[in-house]
């Protein structure tokens, strides 16, 4: 069950809300909140992995929640207002979603069964982050390596991870989740974004596009290809140094030989 807080000022909104994920199941509403000041002590006690948060509350409103708790910190936000002019702020803010009063039950039950996705993908990478972190911490008692094997070619200078990655399409800019990315791939002069089900095109090179993703998450295991190490289903061996890395959706990427040490720095020394 996923545990979720509802904040709004009215109480009708509130129980609507509740009685639509009552309905749709595997939530469970541990906190119910009329104002910004109770919504922080709430996250703080009940650590949820989602909060649909209304916009405008007296005292501190859903942006400033979102400001005393830290966006890093803050689980899955659904921002839930009956004002469209909050989505561009909401969105900086790194909301998960935007839904507006009143609210349709077909968009509902679509944004849900999304954020479900990502919470556990947030447990997910949560978990490979610390096992990676352990296998670092065991690998001098076992008398290998220590610390992230650099690549040659890697950049020196590692910008700060990003968590949004924006494309632009004809006439709209999209605002693809870095977390919601299964792998990338170069495409020409191009790189080539998979994520959701579907791909997106940008003007980048591989090097700037690993260097801006944060290398505990993702890794590159080809000169063309970097991959989401939580999509990663299992690893099936071409030779005796040549892997196929088999993702959730069943996709076939391939692990060249000059990047295995990447991978072996998530997954052991198996490789």
């Amino acid at each position: 069950m996923i545990r979720a807080i509802i904040v709004d000022d009215e109480q009708l909104a509130r129980r609507g809300i509740r009685a639509r994920l009552e309905r749709a199941g595997g939530y469970h509403v541990v906190a119910e909140c009329a104002s910004g000041r109770e919504a922080v002590a709430a996250i703080r006690e009940h650590q949820p992995g989602v909060v649909f948060l209304d916009v405008q509350m007296p005292g501190i409103d859903g942006f400033g929640v979102i400001d005393e708790i830290g966006a890093e910190r803050m689980p899955v936000v659904i921002f839930v207002t009956a004002f469209d002019n909050h989505a561009l702020r909401a969105f900086e803010a790194h909301a998960f979603d935007y839904l507006l009063k009143p609210i349709d039950d077909v968009r509902f039950a679509t944004t849900i069964e999304r954020a479900r996705h990502r919470v556990v993908e947030r447990e997910e990478s949560g978990v490979a982050r610390r096992l990676a972190a352990l296998m670092n911490d065991i690998r001098p008692a076992l008398g290998t390596e220590q610390g992230i094997a650099r690549h040659p070619d890697a950049a020196d200078a590692v910008a700060t991870p990003v968590n949004r990655i924006i494309v632009r399409e004809r006439d709209r800019v999209l605002l693809i989740d870095v977390g919601d990315i299964d792998w990338i791939g170069a495409d020409g002069d191009y790189v080539r974004i998979h994520a959701s089900g579907r791909s997106h095109l940008i003007r980048d090179t591989m090097a700037a596009m690993e260097n801006r993703l944060d290398r505990g998450a993702f890794v590159r295991i080809h000169r063309s290809t970097i991959v989401n190490t939580s999509r990663i289903r299992e690893l099936r061996p071409y030779s005796s140094r040549e892997y196929a890395v088999i993702l959730r959706d069943g996709t076939r990427l391939r692990l060249s030989r000059r990047y295995r040490e990447r991978l072996r720095n998530n997954f052991g020394a198996f490789l």
